[in-house]
């Protein structure tokens, strides 16, 4: 019966699209994020699903809409580089099996982000990516929220459509991720169209918020808690009152602790002395081992090149925290040597250095870099417009580079290099840009009417 409403509902949305092709691309994202034929016991997951929805909205892009006010963007061309330079690396990866079934998922990722800026033409097209990106992962995300709340959650132990660690199921992602788009819910709520702000529309939005604040609790993901910090710094930027915010958001975390499960409290406390965690430890060791590869092969090996590494580091025995009250000098603390290989790079940067060497890495830091500029530029220019039609730009620009800020900062502990989600976050980025800089154009060229030319041949 699953399956069949999977079928049902996918059918349906498929028949509405053929009346409006960008639907195709909504749809893509859907499946993309949240991944139904995952959820399918056999008929969803038996076809190539994504690729089929990709080519029905390539087709209607090309055969139905109106090619005129596409733009092509730097960042676009930056994404076709580091496109066919991983194309380059897989071929000749140091580890090729692993690297041709990591690439499958890759390159689809990259070329719908460098085709859907090319469709966002409309500010009611990037509304409903915007807004079909935020209930898409709401849907994993109140899911995990009610979950949480009835039981605690628990590290690696919050499942949430699915058992399934992988893609935005696995703990880490889905927490950066939640936390990420906090901000665009926000946005959503103030300024959305397609469902007009009123008690309702805000009523589910603090919801959602409030789900996606629960999510790094339930997965007991460190990098969330970590995200929520920063979304808190960010907030003060254009809080009115910053000392009082501070002080509200300061007092709501210090009341909410007694109520955070006991394993949580635990886990976070990890953070602070990662050198009697094996986890934290592994992950330097992880990273040591890259920047040595990277040096030794600047070009990086290709994806899932940490297959070949080969650990071997210290793990401290006694919190240090406790050496005074136990009497115990530092130097006299046993240490455990931990020999362990084949472990994940656990960052962002330091899988495109292990995997496409410096010149990756380079090109992936602009187009994200250039994304957070892009974004303040916009800001800068429209946050003062007293244009009833500009009102929303700024807001959004906001949105979509604190979401970005809060991803860069969760990607330097997950390894999320190429996570679809977030590069439609840049992709929503570059349409808006492209966007807004055609309307700036348009505004500026003004055909001389009749009675323009007229009156200056009076006047002469």
């Amino acid at each position: 019966m699953r399956d069949l409403a999977f079928v049902g509902y996918l059918l349906a949305l498929l028949f509405i699209a053929f009346k409006r092709p960008f639907l195709f691309t909504l749809i893509y994202a859907y499946i993309d994020i949240v991944a139904p034929q995952r959820l399918s016991y056999f008929m969803l997951n038996s076809i190539p699903l994504s690729l089929v929805v990709f080519a029905l909205a390539f087709l209607g892009y090309i055969l139905a809409d109106n090619k005129q006010d596409s733009r092509f963007s730097i960042r676009q061309a930056m994404m076709v580089l580091l496109l066919v330079y991983c194309g380059y690396t897989t071929v000749q990866a140091e580890v090729p099996d692993a690297a041709m079934e990591k690439w499958d998922w890759v390159w689809k990722a990259l070329v719908f982000a460098i085709f859907l800026p090319l469709t966002l033409k409309t500010k009611l097209r990037l509304e409903a990516l915007a807004l079909f990106m935020v209930l898409c992962a709401g849907t994993l995300i109140i899911t995990g929220g009610i979950k949480t709340l009835a039981s605690g959650g628990g590290y690696g132990v919050l499942v949430l459509l699915v058992d399934n660690n992988s893609g935005l199921y696995e703990g880490s992602i889905i927490s950066t991720v939640a936390i990420c788009i906090i901000p665009l819910i926000l946005w959503l709520s103030k300024h959305g169209t397609i469902f007009p702000s009123d008690w309702r529309v805000k009523s589910f939005a603090y919801a959602l918020t409030f789900a996606a604040l629960l999510i790094p609790i339930g997965t007991q993901a460190r990098t969330g808690l970590v995200c929520i910090g920063v979304l808190a710094v960010l907030q003060l930027r254009f809080a009115r009152y910053r000392m009082i915010y501070a002080g509200l958001a300061v007092a709501v975390g210090l009341f909410s602790i007694p109520f955070l499960p006991q394993s949580f409290t635990e886990r976070m406390a990890t953070i602070e002395n990662y050198e009697a965690d094996q986890s934290a430890s592994t992950r330097i060791a992880v990273w040591r081992w890259t920047i040595d590869y990277a040096n030794e092969h600047p070009f990086g090996g290709g994806f899932d090149v940490y297959r070949l590494n080969k650990l071997t580091y210290e793990l401290s025995e006694v919190d240090t925290e406790q050496y005074e009250d136990w009497g115990i000098d530092p130097d006299d603390v046993d240490a455990r040597l931990v020999e362990d290989e084949a472990r994940a790079f656990h960052s962002s940067y330091f899988e495109m250095l292990g995997e496409q060497g410096y010149p990756g890495l380079i090109l992936w830091l602009i187009i994200h870099v250039g994304g957070l500029w892009r974004m303040e530029l916009l800001r800068r220019k429209y946050s003062k417009s007293k244009k009833e039609g500009e009102q929303w730009v700024a807001p959004l620009a906001i949105a979509l580079q604190n979401g970005h800020i809060i991803f860069l900062v969760g990607a330097l502990f997950v390894g999320i290099a190429y996570q679809p989600f977030v590069y439609m976050l840049v992709a929503l980025q570059i349409g808006l840009d492209t966007y807004m800089a055609r309307r700036a154009s348009e505004a500026k060229w003004r055909p001389i009417t009749k009675q323009v030319a007229g009156t200056a041949k009076t006047a002469t």
